[in-house]
């Protein structure tokens, strides 16, 4: 199976779970990693990996609740998918609230959680595309000086260069100057397109 496939990884201590999930997954043409254990997965998991992952909720030690938050405190982007025997919905909501792709009761209808899987993995492809402009983002934003970095953040709020130079006590033609610097070195043509890179970063109006 090719590398690029994305990988369901499935934690859940019944083994006969783990196995029927797998062959139908497998099936789907999925890469498939299976664990017994919350302890086994995060000793094994690449957080580079494409995927999702079918977590059940009720295991000893560590509950899927419980590795949830392991996760979102690592920063993971990895949509999971959560299994119950026991459909309590308090803890459906828990999980929802801190962001679960979906929650299904076992037994697992095979069309429903494929589909589920399916809609978990296109949201941590969406996910990882807009991390990986982010970065590229706060990577251009790194190569502007000081100086066009004032000039960026007036830029953004809205200001003309006679505004801008008056503010930072230079000339127009210099604002000029740096505005077609940072426009370069950000890989943008408009002030639209700037203005919406530079708000993803935290970037405002002044």
């Amino acid at each position: 199976m090719p590398p690029s496939n994305p990988t369901v990884f499935i934690v859940d201590d019944y083994a006969p779970i783990r196995r029927s999930i797998s062959r139908l997954l497998r099936a789907a043409g999925f890469a498939v990693a299976a664990f017994a254990s919350p302890g086994e997965f995060l000793a094994q998991y690449d957080p580079h990996t494409l995927g999702c992952l079918v977590l059940d909720v009720a295991m000893p030690t560590v509950n899927g609740l419980e590795l949830q938050r392991i996760l979102a405190k690592a920063g993971s982007l990895l949509p999971i998918i959560f299994l119950t025997g026991h459909g309590n919905i308090p803890k459906s909501v828990q999980a929802m609230k801190h962001g679960a792709s979906d929650f299904l009761t076992k037994p697992v209808n095979d069309e429903d959680l494929l589909a589920a899987v399916r809609v978990a993995v296109e949201k941590h492809r969406a996910l990882r595309r807009e991390q990986a402009e982010l970065s590229e983002t706060r990577a251009r934003l790194a190569t502007l000086t000081p100086r066009e970095r004032e000039v960026l953040e007036h830029v953004v709020a809205g200001k003309l260069n006679k505004e801008i130079a008056g503010e930072l006590g230079t000339v127009e033609q210099t604002v000029k100057v740096h505005r077609a610097r940072i426009m370069e070195k950000m890989g943008v043509t408009s002030v639209a397109e700037l203005v919406r890179l530079t708000e993803r970063c935290g970037i405002g109006a002044r």
